[in-house]
C-alpha cells in the first residue's frame, strides 16, 4: 500500500471538453489563473469549482474542461498546487519557523491536516515536516544560531 494512499490518475476522455472553442479556453484559462492565482482565491478552503463558475458567469463543466485541457490536471489539484507552492515558501521562512504544521494548513487554504498532507507528499514525495527539516539544515549557520538563541530566551 502506498503511503496516503494516492492513486494513479486514470485518463478519460470527457466530451464536454470538446464543446468548448479554443477561443473560450484561452479567455477561461485568463480569468481562472486571474481568480485562483492572482486574487488568491486558493487560500479559501471554501472557494470551489462552482464558486468559480458562478465569478465567471459561467458553468463547471467549462472550468473543468479548461482546467484539463489546459492545466492538465483536474480543479482541486491545480488549486493544491498553489497550496503547496505557498506552504513550500512558510515552511523555509524563519519568521514562519514556530508555526505548527495545522497552521500553515489554514494559511494555505487546505480544509484539514490529512488533505495538506497527502496533497504535500504527492507534490514533493515528502511530508511537509521531513520537507522544513530538509531545508532548515540548508539555512546558514547564523540563521540556525538565531533559532537556538531565540528559543533559549523563552
Amino acid at each position: 500500500m502506498t503511503k496516503y494512499n494516492i492513486t494513479p490518475k486514470k485518463e478519460k476522455a470527457a466530451v464536454y471538453r470538446n464543446l468548448v472553442s479554443p477561443e473560450l479556453m484561452d479567455e477561461l484559462k485568463e480569468k481562472i489563473l486571474n481568480i485562483v492565482l492572482i486574487q488568491q482565491k486558493y487560500k479559501d478552503k471554501n472557494y470551489s469549482a462552482k464558486k468559480l463558475a458562478e465569478d465567471l458567469g459561467t458553468n463547471t463543466r467549462y472550468i473543468s474542461a479548461v482546467v484539463n485541457v489546459r492545466f492538465h490536471t483536474n480543479y482541486t489539484s491545480f488549486v493544491n498546487k498553489f497550496r503547496i507552492e505557498e506552504a513550500m515558501a512558510l515552511l523555509t521562512d524563519k519568521r514562519y519557523q514556530e508555526l505548527n504544521m495545522e497552521d500553515i494548513s489554514d494559511m494555505v487554504g487546505f480544509a484539514n491536516r490529512q488533505s495538506f498532507y497527502a496533497s504535500f507528499y504527492k507534490v514533493n514525495g515528502m511530508t511537509p515536516r521531513e520537507y522544513k527539516l530538509a531545508h532548515y539544515k540548508e539555512l546558514p549557520a547564523d540563521q540556525k544560531e538565531e533559532k537556538k538563541a531565540g528559543r533559549k530566551g523563552k
